[in-house]
């Protein structure tokens, strides 16, 4: 017998819906088209935090092991500024040149600074903090993000190597794609802020505000 075609309203037994795209986060989106223009792929890996083997390669953990205000896009754009400060040829250095001794390197504290600057850029340093034991740092820092904390010799090294950083950043190979991440990062910023006011999770109990809604210094 001649299989009798489906209808206008029926189904054809067993389809199932082909998947054709995937969903991204817009912010997700930006930052890591963002790396993709930088030369960097980014991966997930349950046993690092991050990690860089200076091919090109940036390791994250998975977003389960992270805060409810850690995002890909302050995540990325730490390692970026990392790199940055560090300098061009810091690329192919194994974790952006930095020791993996946990010692308070000057050009740690020169890369938050530099951070904080982005940041400041479109009024985002609320929302694009570092995480981990180096926020207290970048929460210390005034609304000047290259303006010395005390008059110490180490402070002056930091403001110095983010005085630098600062001026890397608005040259190739970074600029122009960092600018725009930021550009396009605060566009989407004011077109959520107005949803803040009624913003509800679908979380019970929870009572933390958007991310969104952070504010500067």
């Amino acid at each position: 017998m001649p299989t009798t075609a489906p209808t206008a309203a029926s189904t054809t037994p067993g389809w199932e819906r082909p998947v054709l795209s995937r969903y991204l986060d817009p912010l997700e989106l930006v930052w890591l088209a963002t790396a993709r223009r930088l030369g960097i792929t980014l991966r997930r890996d349950p046993s690092i935090f991050s990690r860089t083997d200076g091919s090109g390669t940036l390791w994250l953990g998975p977003r389960d092991d992270l805060d409810a205000d850690d995002t890909l896009c302050q995540m990325l754009l730490h390692e970026l500024c990392h790199w940055i400060t560090n300098g061009v040829d810091a690329f192919t250095a194994q974790d952006w040149g930095f020791p993996l001794d946990d010692a308070d390197d000057p050009r740690e504290f020169a890369c938050l600074r530099l951070q904080a600057w982005l940041a400041d850029t479109h009024g985002l340093r609320g929302m694009l903090g570092p995480t981990g034991k180096y926020r207290e740092y970048y929460d210390r820092l005034g609304p000047d993000a290259l303006a010395p904390l005390d008059d110490s010799a180490t402070e002056a090294t930091v403001v110095q190597l983010a005085h630098a950083a600062v001026a890397r950043v608005q040259q190739p190979p970074f600029h122009p794609h960092v600018a725009q991440a930021m550009t396009a990062t605060a566009a989407l910023r004011d077109v959520v802020a107005p949803f803040l006011d009624s913003y509800a999770t679908e979380l019970d109990d929870d009572e933390l505000p958007s991310l969104w809604a952070a504010q500067g210094p």
